[in-house]
């Protein structure tokens, strides 16, 4: 009941019990997409990443390749790592903690964790969430995955287009800021004109390579604008001595 009491503990359990029912829709997406309860389970409890799996399944129901599915997945997940030096630093795990924190680091265990000011809090937010996910997640993706066995032909449902907007739907509240907005349409464009063209799979790839470079250049703009760094000492120091000439 103590921990209860805790502003991110709560915010965790929260978060847990609405992130983890979309695993009733990876689960039946997955299975009726080609792959087993076993494959499905293996890929919410290996993989762990809600985005990477449902981009996984997107490529597989596409008729893509094993290597494209994991290629897209990748480059969706390559964010963890970020996310996880910078939990590394705020939370510094030891011990077995280390490789338990490493499978809980996600989106929603990482702003639970750094949306707190306490140390203390920090913690209990992101291990609340981190585990709360887990398991929803996991017991979700489970549930839907059974009842997707018996749904027949995903195209008759409309579940291969599910996928899509299941995946959507994870990602666009975390888009905030006019320039994400503007590089995920960028990239939704790209990969709407590369579909008839490339192999399944490979449209996700050419939206990254494109968001990299928006990305880039977008940033050099704002570099290039920016005024060089002057250091008032400096400057001052130069004046003083000037002014020390002309009175010479």
């Amino acid at each position: 009941m103590k921990l209860l009491a805790s502003p991110a503990v709560r915010v965790g359990l929260s978060i847990s019990i609405a992130t983890g029912l979309y695993g009733i829709s990876f689960g039946a997406l997955s299975v009726t997409s080609g792959l087993s309860f076993w494959q499905t389970m293996a890929l919410s409890l290996l993989l762990f990443s809600g985005g990477s799996q449902f981009a996984f399944i997107g490529v597989v129901a596409g008729g893509g390749s094993g290597i494209a599915a994991m290629g897209a997945a990748t480059l969706l997940g390559m964010r963890n790592g970020i996310y996880g030096m910078q939990l590394n630093a705020l939370l510094h795990p030891t011990g077995w903690r280390r490789y338990v924190a490493a499978q809980f680091t996600i989106d929603e265990s990482t702003a639970t964790s750094t949306g707190q000011s306490d140390p203390a809090e920090q913690k209990r937010g992101f291990w609340a969430a981190g585990i709360g996910i887990y398991v929803l997640w996991n017991l979700f993706t489970a549930v839907g995955a059974l009842a997707g066995s018996g749904l027949g032909d995903p195209k008759q449902w409309g579940l291969d287009g599910a996928a899509v907007a299941a995946f959507l739907a994870l990602l666009w509240p975390r888009l905030k800021g006019r320039e994400p907005v503007a590089i995920a349409a960028v990239c939704a464009l790209a990969t709407v004109l590369a579909v008839p063209f490339v192999p399944a799979g490979v449209p996700i790839l050419i939206a990254a390579v494109v968001a990299a470079v928006t990305g880039w250049f977008s940033h050099g703009r704002r570099d290039e604008g920016l005024e060089p760094d002057v250091d008032p000492y400096s400057e001052h120091h130069h004046n003083h001595q000037d002014s020390q000439q002309a009175g010479a």
